[in-house]
């Protein structure tokens, strides 16, 4: 399991006082509010900064960042990933997972039948959809419903689902 989680990027600078626009990757963006620090991916490690200020713009976070005084400094952190330690997230409801840990789980059909690995999940509106890539490249789409979703085990690394009609 990952030990940290991104829970955003930086794309952009606002204004001249050093704020940052970061893309959220949470669903509640007002989480950002309750941290007091995140990790800052650069050139292979992770730096841990104080949060000095939120607000909002739009779907999109700002952030202060202590140290980052200007533009200019807000500039150099253009790209970059934010990403907290997962003793810092918040707890899921039961038979909720984060994403990250789901990905590259194996799947398998009630039938024992290997159909891939997870290698994305998107949200479809009513339900999230699991990308199952197999070794060939061959891909299925699989909406996270309990028809289909058995069983889910992190431990053992693997997802057991049903296939109903038309998901093949």
């Amino acid at each position: 399991m990952q030990t940290y989680f991104e829970v955003g990027q930086i794309v952009n600078t606002f204004g001249i006082k050093g704020f940052v626009k970061v893309k959220p990757f949470t669903d509640e963006i007002t989480r950002f509010e309750e941290l007091k620090t995140l990790y800052i991916g650069k050139k292979g490690k992770m730096e841990q900064v104080e949060i000095e200020e939120v607000k909002y713009h739009k779907e999109m976070v700002l952030l202060k960042i202590k140290g980052i005084e200007n533009k200019t400094q807000a500039e150099m952190l253009k790209g970059l990933f934010l990403k907290i330690d997962r003793k810092d997230a918040k707890k899921l409801p039961k038979d909720t997972y984060f994403i990250a840990d789901l990905l590259g789980l194996e799947v398998y059909t009630d039938k024992g039948e290997l159909l891939g690995k997870v290698e994305d999940i998107f949200n479809a509106g009513a339900s999230d959809v699991y990308v199952i890539k197999d070794d060939l490249g061959k891909q299925i789409l699989l909406p996270a419903i309990k028809e289909v979703l058995k069983e889910i085990d992190l431990e053992k690394e693997k997802i057991i689902v049903h296939l109903i009609e038309g998901l093949r």
